[in-house]
């Protein structure tokens, strides 16, 4: 059974947020947070947040364990983006794009290894 976290709309680029985003995918729910405890960016708290959500979600509608966790699927698409303009000179101007993200985490029940053991 899986468990599923979405945050929309967050203000972060999707290029920054997937380099973190990669970083957790696949691990164990307390490995990926110590990884994302320990990195120095801001997509690190947002993404937190959501792993979060997600096992809160696992423990509360699937009544799962979250020791047995493990981050399944990690992605983020990208948002809408927001233009702005800057002036520039010879009464020119510039856009200034600032993008958006759509942030998705699942989590899911370790599987049993092909020789039995849990991993």
């Amino acid at each position: 059974m899986e468990a599923k976290a979405v945050a929309r709309y967050v203000r972060i680029s999707p290029f920054k947020a997937r380099q973190v985003v990669d970083l957790v995918r696949g691990r164990e729910v307390g490995e990926a947070f110590a990884i994302l405890k320990y990195t120095p960016r801001k997509a690190a708290r947002l993404i937190e947040k959501v792993l979060k959500s997600a096992v809160a979600n696992a423990e509360h509608n699937l009544e799962l364990e979250p020791d047995d966790l493990v981050v399944r699927n990690a992605y983020v698409d990208e948002g809408p983006t927001m233009r702005r303009w800057r002036a520039r000179a010879f009464g020119r101007a510039n856009m200034i794009r600032k993008r958006m993200s759509h942030i998705t985490i699942v989590v899911g029940e370790k599987e049993e290894g092909k020789d039995g053991s849990k991993g």
